[in-house]
């Protein structure tokens, strides 16, 4: 706990929204600046590889060469993503890149009861596997942190159009959540890559807009909202994995206890 911030320094609903405010019209590195200063090595950025992530990553890692950068391998991830990766950490020495995988047990437990494509079958199997390999990771490495930088943008999906640059976590421990790239649209983030030549995801030139796990996500037509092309089997199901945000899961809880095993308190 020692890279930890004491709990009086971390920061209230209201000193967040007061910080928002402060930073809304400012420049993402600006708010990336300010984070790493307040929080060091607490902080970490979570990466998924997308086009605003390793956006963030050119910015951080320019102010401070240490920033920590982590992602959830969840298994199912398309090769390019792993591509993508060899390409950042030849682009950035010594960038402190980890790939997080989720319990080999619970894993196990989730295909045995349900087959390795359980997702197609219902909305509720499909939670259940993104909560098991995406979910689950997640909230253990934040357990660790006292601050995490996400690639959120209000131009990506109706649930993401109010997030505010600043945010406490209440689903994590009450650690701050930080959205630098909130008010950036999608063609300022690639303006930002293009100018900095910075590696990206080759799925980008197949068509892809949000990419993800390789079964869940396809290519979209043009005009299709960003996120039309993850879990496009499910009718007015949220496109929302629940890394971002709580979602009514209905019933699914005792089975996803089953899964986690006994005397686990994810």
């Amino acid at each position: 706990m020692s890279t930890h911030a004491d709990a009086g320094e971390l920061i209230d609903d209201l000193e967040a929204g007061e910080l928002s405010v402060e930073f809304e019209g400012q420049e993402p590195w600006d708010l990336l600046e300010w984070a790493l200063d307040r929080f060091g090595s607490g902080l970490a950025i979570s990466t998924a590889f997308q086009e605003g992530d390793v956006a963030l990553i050119d910015m951080a890692y320019k102010i401070d060469p240490a920033v920590r950068v982590f992602s959830i391998d969840t298994g199912r991830l398309p090769q390019e993503t792993h591509d993508l990766v060899e390409q950042l950490r030849e682009r950035y020495d010594g960038l402190r890149l980890e790939l997080v995988s989720p319990d080999g047990a619970q894993v196990q437990r989730l295909v045995d009861r349900h087959g390795p494509n359980l997702f197609f079958r219902s909305v509720e199997n499909r939670l259940l596997c993104c909560n098991v390999r995406k979910v689950q990771p997640l909230t253990r490495v934040l357990a660790g942190l006292d601050a995490w930088v996400t690639g959120l943008r209000r131009d990506q999906w109706a649930s993401r159009s109010d997030i505010r640059k600043v945010e406490v976590d209440h689903d994590h421990g009450a650690i701050v959540k930080l959205n630098p790239l909130a008010e950036w649209a999608e063609d300022e983030v690639w303006d930002y890559l293009r100018e900095n030549d910075v590696p990206t995801h080759a799925l980008y030139e197949k068509g892809y807009t949000s990419i993800g796990c390789l079964p869940c996500t396809k290519p979209v037509a043009k005009g299709e909202p960003v996120r039309a092309g993850r879990w496009w089997w499910e009718t007015d199901a949220p496109k929302e994995c629940g890394m971002h945000c709580a979602i009514e899961t209905g019933g699914f809880e005792h089975e996803l206890h089953a899964i986690l095993g006994e005397g686990s308190h994810e």
